[in-house]
């Protein structure tokens, strides 16, 4: 076995891809053919046969600042080499607290109470549990109903699996969570190539005071649902729509869950949160992803002080949520997340978001001609763009698409037969050009 010291990390020489179970993979045709990259910069990733590709989906919806930025690899190597790891099970240091304080100043007013994990479906997990011990606190323990939305997504751990409403990420796993119920999704009559926010409630959230009327309101806890849902498609939610969410569940006494791991961070405009950007505050915001650009694996969930202080006030003597992770407000992370905060306020990535919207809005709906896009969605520096299904192969139209990109020196994303496309916010106006003209080849020749 090679030492740390004797590996060359850019290159993919004698690697053995047997042993590396992939997530979300199709391994017997990656193994059969692997495209692999070795390095990052900036907007692009480099290939292992040397060639640029250009990043256009933030890697997964995470490098927001884009690839291989120094301020956030020196802070972890120099965190590295103070403190390699420090327990936050009764004891503490001073990394988490500092990141938990600057998180908190981005937040919507009122969410200010950070609890630390490793990844959006810890994060969502955590804030269930949290919000089922916030009313075993208030003595409201008949509150134990989680209301999620078909086609959510909130990871794969079994509470957000099981809040979830993707079909693929449950079939397999007979055991969930019980109590469960789901919202209707908000694309059941949207309007097609609509640009920004449907143009409409409709009605939808309403489907809430339906399973309000059918649970009992004593019975639900919490409502979690994505402001924009990315990983099915982009689903941009209509207008008024979330605000009706929280006029609901405030006048029920249940909490309003707004999972931002995707919309985190600049991703929908000039805010850290869609929830600001939209004007609608929750209960408890989740977090991941762009918290640390993806440096260290990092999440949190951010919590009203009500939230907060009902559960460890409302708590006998001791530990008040039974509740946390080996690596929470790890130093590493913690040093990541803090360097990359500085460089969003520090670079204005988040302003960037809204001045570069109506350029990326153009340039994506500019594909409504290609062969075979049926729908075109947008908001903020996030988009999706549906194409028809093949007969009997759900899906194949945009994997080929996807297969096709990487060739072509682009990555994107594909959910099914849609193209989810999410840049790092440091896109110029000419990557954006570049972004639609291989994406225009590439749809072309996947007629």
């Amino acid at each position: 076995m090679a030492s740390a010291a004797a590996i060359d990390w850019a290159s993919a020489e004698g690697l053995d891809l047997s042993h590396f179970w992939m997530p979300f993979t199709n391994n017997r045709f990656f193994k059969a053919n692997p495209r692999l990259f070795v390095s990052a910069k900036d907007m692009h990733f480099t290939t292992a046969d040397g060639r640029q590709v250009l990043d256009a989906t933030s890697g997964l919806w995470c490098v927001n600042a884009g690839h291989g930025r120094e301020a956030i690899t020196e802070a972890i190597r120099e965190a590295a080499g103070v403190l390699d790891f420090g327990p936050t099970f009764q004891l503490g240091h001073p990394l988490p607290f500092r990141l938990a304080s600057e998180l908190a100043a981005m937040m919507p007013a009122g969410l200010d109470r950070v609890f630390f994990t490793n990844s959006g479906s810890e994060s969502a997990d955590t804030a269930l549990k949290m919000a089922l011990a916030y009313h075993h606190a208030k003595g409201d323990s008949t509150r134990f109903r989680l209301i999620g939305r078909q086609r959510g997504y909130h990871g794969t751990n079994f509470g957000g699996m099981s809040v979830g409403g993707i079909g693929g990420n449950r079939r397999r796993y007979v055991s969930q969570v019980w109590g469960v119920d789901h919202l209707a999704h908000t694309h059941g009559d949207a309007v097609r190539f609509q640009r920004g926010l449907q143009p409409g409630n409709g009605g939808l959230a309403e489907e809430l005071e339906e399973l309000v009327a059918l649970h009992g309101p004593e019975t639900i806890a919490a409502v979690i649902v994505e402001p924009v849902a990315g990983s099915t498609g982009v689903l941009v939610p209509p207008q008024g729509y979330l605000q009706a969410l929280r006029d609901i569940t405030r006048k029920h006494g249940i909490l309003l869950i707004f999972d931002e791991v995707i919309t985190g961070f600049g991703r929908v405009g000039d805010a850290a949160t869609a929830a600001e950007v939209f004007g609608v505050t929750p209960d408890i915001v989740t977090l991941a992803k762009g918290l640390t650009n993806a440096t260290v694996p990092m999440g949190a969930v951010v919590a009203s002080r009500e939230v907060h202080d009902t559960i460890v006030n409302g708590s006998p003597a001791g530990i008040e949520f039974f509740h946390g992770y080996t690596y929470s407000g790890h130093p590493l992370a913690s040093a990541a997340g803090l360097a990359a905060l500085a460089l969003y306020r520090q670079e204005g990535l988040f302003a960037r978001t809204t001045a570069l919207a109506p350029v990326w809005e153009e340039a994506m709906h500019g594909l409504r001609d290609c062969p075979n896009v049926i729908d075109i969605r947008n908001v903020g520096l996030v988009a999706g763009i549906e194409l028809a299904p093949r007969d009997g192969a759900i899906g194949a139209r945009a994997m080929e698409a996807f297969h096709r990109a990487f060739d072509a020196g682009l990555l994107i994303r594909v959910t099914g037969d849609i193209i989810a496309l999410s840049p790092p916010l440091i896109v110029s106006e000419a990557q954006i050009g570049e972004i639609a003209d291989k994406l225009r080849t590439v749809l072309h020749e996947t007629a």
